[in-house]
């Protein structure tokens, strides 16, 4: 068995695609979900990978749902800090709900993600922690304050995790996806879609598996000397 790791938000779209690639890199992987009780069943049914339903806002949830992957599994070697909603609204009507919402889930929850593994991660002298933040975190992005804050706080998250943990074996690091053809993507209007693909230098959106093989290299040995460092796959649409 393989080493083992956890991906939030693992069973659909982005996260659904680094389960797999991890999977078939030959880790045992754990696959996060909030509500979506159907999808997850269809997801384990097909790939065989477990999955743990668990608020990742919520700190004490989220320590026990660890916890027991920990005691199913095994000691959690790499974390993929996955999960993450939006609630869109311009900043004028922006409710504090939806500000909260995000916070929650988009920043405190790698937090509540990646604090409980730590110490065994220091222990054992290893560790991988890989942040998904994204392109509208370095850009910013109309209508999107509260979600660009909390992505390109996931940044600072890596930026100050790489430093504590390097002398212990840990590598943190983050990968900012551009426009990807997930399932919520491609269901928006055409016309739409048409325009953010106007604004890709490639031409297309990225593809799922495209950030499932970076989120792989990173959680590879092969990337043992980078750490603190953010790998933007967004087709040229924006440089850092």
């Amino acid at each position: 068995m393989g080493r083992v790791a956890l991906v939030t938000g693992g069973s659909r779209g982005i996260g659904e695609a680094i389960s797999k690639k991890l999977q078939a890199d030959g880790y045992t992987v754990a696959a996060t979900y909030a509500g979506n009780d159907e999808a997850a069943a269809k997801f384990t049914e097909a790939t065989g990978i477990k999955t743990y339903k668990w608020n990742v806002a919520d700190y004490e949830s989220s320590a026990a749902g660890i916890a027991q992957v920990e005691a199913d599994l095994g000691p959690i070697e790499v974390v993929v800090a996955n999960a993450g909603i939006t609630r869109d609204a311009p900043f004028h009507k922006m409710k504090p709900e939806q500000w909260k919402e995000v916070i929650d889930t988009n920043l405190t929850g790698v937090f509540n993600t990646v604090h409980p593994v730590w110490p065994g991660m220091r222990e054992r002298k290893f560790g991988r922690v890989i942040v998904i933040s994204s392109i509208n975190g370095q850009k910013g992005q109309f209508a999107q304050v509260n979600y660009a804050a909390t992505k390109a706080g996931d940044l600072g998250i890596v930026k100050s995790l790489a430093q504590e943990g390097a002398r212990a074996g840990i590598t943190a690091n983050a990968v900012c996806p551009g426009y990807i053809g997930t399932e919520m993507v491609m269901a928006v209007p055409e016309k739409v879609r048409e325009s953010i693909i106007g604004q890709i230098p490639a031409g297309r959106l990225g593809e799922p598996d495209e950030i499932a093989r970076c989120v792989a290299f990173l959680a590879s040995d092969d990337s043992g000397f980078i750490n603190g460092s953010t790998i933007s796959a967004n087709g040229a649409q924006f440089f850092v």
